[in-house]
């Protein structure tokens, strides 16, 4: 890489590694694997520099694909854990700081595409169609995707669909 596009580089890294990260946490839930997601991503990106039209959307799309990956060899080692009888259910208000952990629990059980869409959908408040051209995927597996990860949050952590109905009143 020459001294023009490793600056040029140097300074997309400094001004999106942050941004990366985040997406990257959601996506996985642990810290030191979201951080190893987004070096792999950016070190990608990197060995196709001077190609990329758009290296963010570049990046973006390994985060993606990358942490899916991950979660297809990581879920045939884990299994969930059944219970006689589901949680005690507990008010949670949306001041509680308890809400994130709860969030961020229930993230790790869906899958990775379930994660990556809502991930898009609604944390990085991308439409349908932006979600499924980034994943290349189909619109309609965007809708199914964002259907089925919702119902899967509702089942395993009421407390949040509570949370949201009553900030809709």
């Amino acid at each position: 890489m020459s001294g023009g596009m490793r600056d040029g580089f140097e300074e997309f890294v400094r001004a999106r590694t942050g941004a990366f990260a985040r997406t990257a946490y959601l996506l996985t839930g642990d810290r030191q694997h979201a951080e190893e997601l987004v070096q792999t991503a950016l070190t990608a990106a990197a060995e196709r520099w001077t190609r990329l039209d758009d290296p963010e959307r570049y990046v973006r799309r390994v985060l993606y694909t990358r942490a899916v990956s991950w979660w297809r060899v990581r879920r045939r080692w884990r299994s969930e854990v059944l219970t006689d009888a589901p949680p005690e259910r507990r008010a949670v208000s949306r001041d509680d700081p308890d809400l994130r952990i709860v969030l961020a629990d229930a993230l790790k059980r869906l899958t990775a595409k379930q994660r990556a869409v809502l991930v898009l959908r609604f944390y990085e408040d991308r439409s349908e169609s932006e979600t499924a051209e980034i994943l290349g995927v189909g619109l309609g597996t965007v809708k199914s995707q964002t259907r089925d990860a919702l119902r899967r949050l509702r089942a395993v952590a009421p407390e949040l669909a509570d949370e949201n109905e009553e900030a809709m009143r």
